[in-house]
């Protein structure tokens, strides 16, 4: 970092200090008189724009490489608000206690890195990184900095879960009473709801073009591989290259896997095996798949459909003496008057202004989130090597597979690094 930003940075917190003092530098626990806390997003081109208004917030400041994003972030509020072209700026700006990363997930893990450095609580959109070794070192950030980080998916603690026509939580129940037995096999498929975005494919074969005046096209690629640009590389299409995304596995995998990791209790764990049905994906261009199959050491499964893969009338959750099925239909006789007599899953802090003021994790935080976005990077990961994978979940690391391990820790483009 450079000395003149941290000064520039120091003299404007010292003018600001008259009309926001940040939460962090009052201490913890301490709420303000406005009880408002202050936040900043990073990246307003598309996802960062939708989260401005979520209660008892105020936006402060905004960053984006792009000029136009930059200026479409600048409107979100009617006030005049901080304006930045490096994140790090945003990051050391001491008038933003929470700093919201919308940018795409190569991204994700030094930003994140970087703001629990800065004293900065995190709010992060899926997937919490697109590497396995980026997602350990934002745990370990999060926690040697005592910050306070929130993925930005819900499904695990409300709404109704995509196709299922109910919230996780009476499902959450259902399994932890052990009615439908052990061991348990959830099918993620577009036949119950669950659509896997497969036009978030990218195209072989890019052919370079002029990069657009108003972009730091250097700047989004930070630590990717250079390559030239092609409008199709970066924007809203970004996901179909494995630089950036995962394509609709990178996109949606967290959205529909998180809250069958906390289905199956499986938050402290990762599964053994990862199986993939898939053509031969391209080395720069995400591809399509077929079917992908995780196991756990107790038998647990998880198995992914892509498109119309597989039998419409599988259900969702199957087990050795039920199934659960789209709707929220189970084939257990009188299982809802059953089910009455078994206790409520345990209590989460769902609410993470809550979990910034008391400084408790939220629902879905770093450790947790963290899990689930290994399953992701292990599904990803047996993709582009195309064969079965082993993986020991407490060394974090694939058995006798010397390729797979080089993809848990992939280089960075200097000068980034986590």
């Amino acid at each position: 970092m450079k000395t003149n930003r941290r000064e520039f940075l120091k003299t404007l917190g010292g003018v600001a200090a008259f009309t926001i003092v940040p939460r962090h530098v009052l201490g913890r626990g301490f709420i303000a008189p406005s009880d408002q806390l202050t936040k900043g997003i990073i990246g307003t081109g598309g996802m960062g724009c939708g989260h401005v208004n979520y209660a008892g917030t105020r936006l402060v400041a905004v960053c984006d490489v792009d000029k136009n994003h930059l200026e479409q972030g600048r409107r979100l509020v009617n006030e005049k608000i901080a304006a930045y072209h490096d994140f790090r700026d945003l990051i050391l700006d001491p008038n933003v206690d929470i700093v919201h990363i919308a940018t795409p997930p190569h991204w994700h893990g030094i930003m994140s890195v970087e703001a629990a450095k800065a004293g900065k609580d995190i709010w992060c959109e899926k997937p919490m990184t697109r590497t396995i070794g980026e997602g350990k070192r934002v745990m370990e950030a999060i926690k040697q900095n005592g910050r306070m980080f929130r993925l930005n998916t819900r499904y695990r603690f409300s709404d109704s879960f995509y196709g299922l026509g109910t919230p996780i939580r009476p499902l959450k129940k259902l399994v932890q009473s052990g009615m439908l037995g052990w061991p348990l096999k959830v099918t993620i498929s577009k036949h119950t709801g669950f659509d896997w975005k497969f036009f978030w494919v990218g195209k072989e074969y890019l052919e370079p073009q002029p990069i657009p005046k108003e972009l730091d096209y250097d700047f989004w690629l930070g630590p990717a591989p250079y390559k030239p640009y092609n409008a199709h590389r970066v924007h809203q299409t970004f996901r179909g290259y494995w630089d950036y995304d995962g394509g609709g596995l990178g996109d949606m995998g967290q959205h529909y896997i998180d809250p069958v990791q906390y289905l199956l209790g499986k938050d402290e764990t990762s599964p053994v095996k990862v199986e993939v049905d898939a053509p031969q994906q391209h080395p720069d261009a995400v591809g399509v798949w077929r079917s992908i199959t995780y196991t756990y050491d107790d038998g647990c499964q998880i198995v992914l459909w892509g498109e119309d893969f597989g039998d419409p009338k599988t259900p969702y959750v199957s087990g050795p003496k039920g199934n659960v099925y789209k709707n929220f239909v189970c084939d257990i006789p009188n299982w809802e008057k059953k089910l009455a007599d078994y206790p409520e899953p345990e209590p989460q802090v769902t609410d993470f202004l809550e979990s910034v003021k008391t400084r408790q994790p939220f629902a879905l935080n770093e450790r947790n989130g963290f899990r689930s976005a290994t399953i992701v990077n292990l599904g990803t990961i047996a993709l582009r090597l195309n064969r079965t994978l082993n993986f020991d979940p407490v060394k974090l690391e694939f058995i006798d597979d010397e390729a797979a391990n080089r993809l848990i820790n992939q280089p960075m483009r200097a000068p980034w690094n986590i």
